[in-house]
């Protein structure tokens, strides 16, 4: 069974899909799915309409309840993987089904993958493992597997950078250093066949097209869709101004044409609509449109700064802009937290941007509230131990260290970073003796950390 480009459907059908693209833009879910599950029935090798699919699949099933699509999917599964394997045909159909339900399902992409090697749809095979893989990316035997798959679909860079993953996590580990052995063999043969066949003008003939096709059959829509999907938008506001989806599209579609400032204002007009006032997701969304046109005005000062360093006007603009950012990032931190004073996770935010701004007081108060919440309590014991050491009140940044370092087993990087810090507040009490048997701890584990060494290579030097 052959896998084939969107180029190569039928055009009524090559339409449908362009409608799918746009649909899913416009968050119309439901018919996006629709239309692929019909184009892959008759054409299961269309990788970038079961890539279009699987989009709208992952956004649909995260605005729903996962509990129930959970449960949903655990009573339909066990009849699904009966008596599916002997039929590749039947195991993809019955895959999609699952996807259908839960596009998480690891066990339904795994299906997917078995089915569609069986078919020679190799690319699919690979495309379900990127799946797996982005589901559990730590996973060896996963990514090990996706390799191979690469492999088989006449991807050896792809599997190559798969390899190097693994590496990074086991450097010793024999099946990536073999899988690595074999990518760069089928890299080599993969070269030498691109070099034998044709002449240079048809070789890049044939690569131009292919990039075409690639482009074309692209799920993310250029600026020229963007700006007609942001004339229907405007064109359904004026029609229907209460429903607040077309706002969506629109704030949407100028965030991606890097227009900001009409990004924000139309959420602040879809926000004075009675369904937007409550609507805490549009509120969420000014908040984060707001910062990014703040963070984009610093990196555009910063960008002409480098060109113009000794600019006085310049150096002032991008002084009051930063400043601008960081007083807008704390108030919001802190109107969120009002709001919500038992979310200690946002605690913890704001008391880092207090900690960045130089507010070491107001640091010091959240980081405090900030050690109620399991997830982060490690971190604000550290951040309110450096805002006590900033204000030289050692001896109690030193009993915050003391209670982060007991509760790390492992002697990894950020224990390393505590005991530092533990240390050099021993020093500045003039506590020689406790700052190196903290520091010899570092060094036991790690010579090259900081300048450690130096530190115990003085004190040994001056006995």
């Amino acid at each position: 069974m052959p896998e084939i480009h969107v180029s190569s459907l039928d055009p009524r059908v090559q339409k449908q899909v362009e409608n799918a693209q746009i649909a899913l833009q416009r968050g119309n879910l439901d018919y996006v799915v629709e239309v692929c599950a019909q184009v892959l029935k008759t054409a299961p090798g269309c990788l970038p309409v079961r890539r279009l699919q699987r989009a709208a699949q992952l956004r649909r099933f995260q605005s729903k309840n996962k509990l129930l699509s959970k449960a949903f999917g655990s009573v339909t599964t066990a009849g699904i993987f009966f008596g599916g394997k002997k039929d590749p045909g039947k195991s993809l159909e019955n895959a999609e089904k699952m996807l259908a339900t839960d596009p998480t399902s690891i066990p339904a992409l795994k299906l997917l993958a078995e089915a569609a090697a069986s078919l020679e749809l190799k690319e699919t095979a690979a495309f379900a493992w990127e799946a797996i893989r982005d589901l559990q990316p730590g996973d060896r035997d996963t990514l090990l597997t996706l390799g191979e798959s690469y492999i088989a679909a006449g991807k050896p860079r792809e599997a190559l950078a798969t390899a190097d993953n693994i590496l990074k996590l086991r450097p010793q580990d024999g099946d990536a250093l073999a899988l690595m052995r074999k990518a760069s063999v089928a890299q080599t043969m993969d070269k030498g066949n691109w070099e034998a066949q044709g002449s240079f003008r048809d070789k890049l003939r044939d690569e131009q097209q292919a990039v075409s096709l690639e482009q074309a059959a692209k799920v993310v829509t250029s600026e020229e869709m963007t700006q007609r999907l942001v004339s229907e938008a405007l064109d359904r506001v004026c029609r229907e101004p209460s429903n607040l989806n077309h706002y969506r599209t629109l704030v949407d579609g100028y965030r991606k044409l890097g227009q900001l400032d009409d990004a924000i204002a139309w959420v602040r007009k879809a926000r004075q609509q009675p369904a937007g006032a409550a609507d805490g997701a549009l509120e969420r969304l000014e908040t984060d449109l707001q910062t990014a046109a703040l963070e984009q005005r610093v990196k555009d000062l910063a960008a002409a700064l480098a060109t113009h360093p000794d600019d006085a006007t310049l150096k002032t603009q991008h002084a009051d802009a930063v400043h601008a950012l960081n007083a807008f990032r704390i108030k919001e931190a802190r109107a969120y937290v009002e709001r919500y004073p038992n979310d200690y996770a946002a605690r913890f935010t704001l008391a880092n941007l207090y900690f960045e701004n130089g507010d070491f007081q107001s640091a010091i108060a959240n980081y405090q509230q900030a050690q109620k919440n399991p997830k982060v309590r490690i971190a604000a014991l550290v951040g309110m131990g450096k805002s006590l050491k900033a204000r030289r009140m050692f001896d109690l940044a030193v009993a915050q260290f003391q209670a982060a370092k007991g509760e790390l087993t492992a002697m990894d990087e950020l224990k390393k970073e505590i005991v530092y810090e533990l240390a050099s507040c021993f020093e500045a009490m003039g506590k020689g003796d406790d700052a190196i048997a903290e520091y010899k701890i570092i060094y036991a584990e790690d010579i090259g950390f900081r300048d450690v060494a130096d530190k115990i290579n003085h004190y040994y030097a001056a006995r």
